[in-house]
């Protein structure tokens, strides 16, 4: 059972966070760049966990190692879950993060903090050398701030306040965020699934 993950993934700041939560595992983890496979993937699932499964089934044609990938965004139930699976792709994907979460922000004004309600969502899937497809879920709770705070994290965590914490996701340490994040506890998940299946 292969030695080495390859992540579905470009981006720097999340491959940190992976590497961080996978650490225990001794398994050498790989972005798809590091991996020397560079394609395009059209995400056209209905939820995280389809998108995620099309990612990693579409990288995994590439290699005998195991592949995982994620698919994650930020639900808010006042605007019916939006921007949930769009959540990089909303208002354009070239459009910055921060337009993005202005955009939201000015949506949500005059509602009150009990229905600023959201969370951040993620689903991983791994694709085993043989086939074998498996997907975790992992989720935290919070809502949407008043404006952008923090300048830890990235994409919508100025904006997602964590009541228990009393600041946004970008105000916590990079430590502290990867032990509460939602791709935390799916990777958690995920990597429990793993161990069944490695040793």
């Amino acid at each position: 059972m292969g030695d080495k993950i390859i992540f579905a993934t470009g981006n720097a700041g999340k491959m940190r966070e992976i590497r961080d939560i996978l650490k225990d595992m001794d398994l050498e983890i790989f972005s798809m760049k590091e991996a020397g496979i560079d394609i395009d993937i059209e995400e056209n699932g209905l939820t995280f966990e389809e998108n995620a499964i099309i990612k990693a089934k579409a990288v995994s044609a590439y290699t005998d190692a195991i592949v995982l990938a994620d698919d994650s965004g930020l639900e808010i139930d006042y605007l019916n879950k939006e921007p949930g699976i769009y959540s990089a792709r909303y208002l354009g994907e070239d459009t910055p993060f921060s337009a993005k979460s202005k955009n939201l922000i000015e949506r949500l004004e005059g509602v009150p903090d009990e229905k600023r309600t959201a969370r951040f969502v993620c689903a991983i899937a791994a694709v085993m050398p043989d086939g074998e497809v498996i997907t975790a879920l992992g989720t935290i709770e919070g809502r949407i701030g008043y404006r952008e705070e923090g300048e830890n994290g990235f994409g919508y965590d100025p904006i997602f306040y964590v009541p228990e914490y009393g600041c946004t996701t970008a105000q916590l340490s990079e430590e502290q965020k990867n032990r509460i994040s939602h791709r935390y506890r799916a990777l958690e998940a995920m990597k429990e699934e793993l161990k069944k299946r490695i040793i």
